[in-house]
């Protein structure tokens, strides 16, 4: 699947969900200059005659090999300056500059203009050009960020403050590290579109943001969805909207009432279907706008301890996965790195992925649609708790939910991970209150999915009970959770890292318990290298039969839905992947595949029943925690 050229094309588009033809390419060698002192502002920087001193590739940030540049130091403001060769627009045609991610603070100049600025280094934004266009050219194009590497309040994941990485933190990401590109749009336009599935309504709902870069007069403007798989017509809806509004097309498809073609158009990891969609935008009787986008007929919920994938119980097999490569850090080498990428994880047995501390390339999303593997979207956390700190996060967090909430592959938000940029959570209510709100505007923005808000331990409100747990001994695994009793215990006393899984008396509502960081084997490390890692083996043999015990232990848990293991690839001084930084498997990969993929232990049904009865008819919780049980075998 990966080589049809189909979808390599499909997949180039920066943004493969709003996708259209005529798009511009703007990576490639800018100018480049840090501005240690920041005077660029005041030294002229922005004249066409200032010479900048050096070259870099983009998207790559400065600290990595692959953008030339290669400067891990401290370097808090950065100046980016190319040509914009382009033609003038045409009338009735508005241009627009799009950035995937600028890392942290960015403001756009067009021949020394202002035309746009942002705050976020995880989220995409995009500044209309339109009029500067219009006049001559030569024209050029110019950012200046600013990116303190000491500002803790700045969502930033495993971004190292030090100069040299150390622990769990990874090399600074400064500047352009995703995709920039420009594109030629009709003055009314898709700004915005998001899917939903209600399988039992037998429908797809769009939610389509209208952007209107006129004056808003009257007119006639229709809206125009087709559905289609495979070639085959499912929908095709003409709807009159406002100019420049917001509409909420529903789309009726009678094909999900009939049980064999409703399983033949779902969505799942093992038959990752796609709906490919095409949106026109009519105003006057004339054609303003035509993109292409997709979607995946799926449905995610939690009942009775089970996370369920299309209303059936689904064992969830991750993998911890960084995102990060040794030659160009956070951003991908190439766009088919993404593809490989998730066909590797694929092939090793996983059928989905837990994004860690960033947030992914729509790309790689693309491909996890494509070829079907689970995503848990993560954000970058902050390392301090103040006003600041949380009104940065929560602007840049709901952006981000935003954009990637109609990628099928995505079942789970994430916005805090192991109480990073929320210290003080066991005794701080203001801290509480935060992740708890976290967890509600996420749900405000997408009820479609479980939302863990902190995952690790210190829940406050969550839909799914996660636990980070690196015990090296599985009989340790099996006696903290193997059975209901257990399972309270270390739910609601205190239990890895010493710290609370459950923050107050939760409610239960069914929340499926899974052990979301486990095991994080290393080599044993020489003398003087530079390390880090949980549990530490010497040879190949011990790597596999620890792994496997590991792995054995945690999937005969009958009271645990899923698992997730830390982590996929070697990432600088952390050596604790199943694979190596370049990417190649520490054990055969037929042997790593064999262990991920084992069954899960199962229990009678009737059992089951009877636990899930009394369950279902308790509304209270023992000690945080009903008794239960439950069959968690794969679907």
């Amino acid at each position: 699947m990966i080589d049809n050229q189909d979808h390599q094309t499909e997949a180039a588009y920066p943004r493969p969900q709003l996708r259209r033809d005529g798009w511009i390419d703007l990576n490639g060698v800018w100018d480049f200059d840090f501005d240690d002192a920041d005077r660029g502002l005041t030294d002229g920087w922005l004249n066409d005659d200032h010479e900048f001193g050096a070259r870099i590739t983009v998207p790559f940030p400065p600290e990595s090999p692959a953008s030339g540049i290669g400067d891990t130091a401290y370097h808090p403001v950065v100046w980016y300056r190319r040509p914009l060769e382009l033609e003038p627009p045409a009338a009735g045609e508005s241009i627009l500059l799009h950035f995937g991610a600028v890392d942290y603070a960015t403001t756009v100049y067009v021949d020394g203009e202002l035309v746009g600025d942002h705050v976020g280094g995880m989220s995409p934004f995009s500044v209309d050009i339109t009029r500067q266009l219009r006049s001559t050219g030569p024209h050029r194009l110019t950012l200046r960020v600013h990116d303190n590497p000491l500002d803790v309040t700045q969502p930033r994941g495993k971004q190292d403050w030090r100069t040299e990485t150390h622990g769990i933190f990874y090399h600074r990401t400064t500047g352009i590290w995703q995709q920039v590109w420009a594109e030629r749009v009709g003055v009314d336009h898709v700004a915005e579109l998001a899917w939903t599935s209600d399988l039992d309504a037998e429908q797809v709902r769009a939610e389509v943001v209208l952007a209107s870069t006129e004056d808003l007069r009257e007119a006639e403007v229709s809206l125009r969805i087709r559905l289609s798989h495979e070639g085959r017509a499912l929908a095709d809806q003409t709807t009159t909207v406002a100019r420049g509004d917001r509409a909420l097309v529903h789309l009726h498809l009678p094909q999900l009432a009939m049980p064999q073609e409703r399983e033949r158009l779902l969505w799942s990891p093992e038959r990752p279907r796609l709906i490919d969609a095409e949106i026109t935008v009519t105003v006057d009787g004339r054609e303003t706008d035509r993109l292409t986008s997709y979607l995946g007929l799926r449905e995610v919920a939690i009942r009775d301890g089970d996370f369920l994938l299309n209303g059936k119980p689904y064992f969830s097999r991750l993998v911890l996965e960084q995102g990060y490569w040794p030659e160009s850090h956070l951003a991908a080498p190439t766009a088919e790195a993404l593809a490989t990428e998730v066909q590797l994880i694929k092939d090793l047995g996983f059928n989905g992925a837990r994004i860690h501390q960033k947030v992914e390339d729509p790309r790689f999303l693309y491909w996890a649609d494509r070829l079907g593997l689970l995503i848990w979207g993560e954000m970058a956390n902050a390392f301090v708790y103040n006003e600041q700190a949380a009104s940065r996060f929560t602007r840049e967090w709901l952006d981000v939910v935003r954009r990637d909430r109609s990628h099928p592959s995505v079942v789970a938000w994430v916005p805090l991970n192991e109480s990073w940029g929320v210290p003080g959570i066991a005794d701080e209510p203001a801290q509480q209150h935060f992740a708890t709100a976290l967890y509600h505007l996420t749900k405000a923005l997408d009820p479609t999915r479980p939302v863990i808000s902190n995952d690790g331990w210190e829940h406050t409100e969550s839909d799914i009970w996660s636990i980070h747990d690196y015990s090296p001994d599985p009989d340790d695994l099996t006696a903290k959770y193997g059975t209901p009793e257990a399972l309270t215990r270390s739910l609601t006393e205190k239990a890895p890292n010493r710290r609370r899984v459950l923050l107050g008396d939760r409610e239960y509502r069914g929340q499926p318990v899974m052990i979301t960081e486990f095991g994080g084997l290393s080599y044993a490390p020489t003398a003087g290298e530079r390390w880090f890692g949980y549990a530490t083996v010497t040879s190949a043999e011990e790597f596999q039969d620890h792994f496997e015990s590991l792995v054995v232990a945690i999937t005969d848990l009958t009271e645990v839905a899923g698992f997730c293991y830390t982590q996929l690839t070697d990432t600088v001084q952390e050596t604790n992947g199943l694979l190596t930084e370049d990417r190649q498997p520490k054990l055969p990969l037929e042997e790593l595949r064999r262990i991920i993929t084992r069954p899960t232990r199962s229990i009678p049904a009737e059992v089951v029943d009877g636990f899930r009865r009394r369950a279902a008819a308790s509304s209270a919780v023992t000690n945080g925690k009903p008794e239960r049980t439950k069959n968690v075998g794969t679907v």
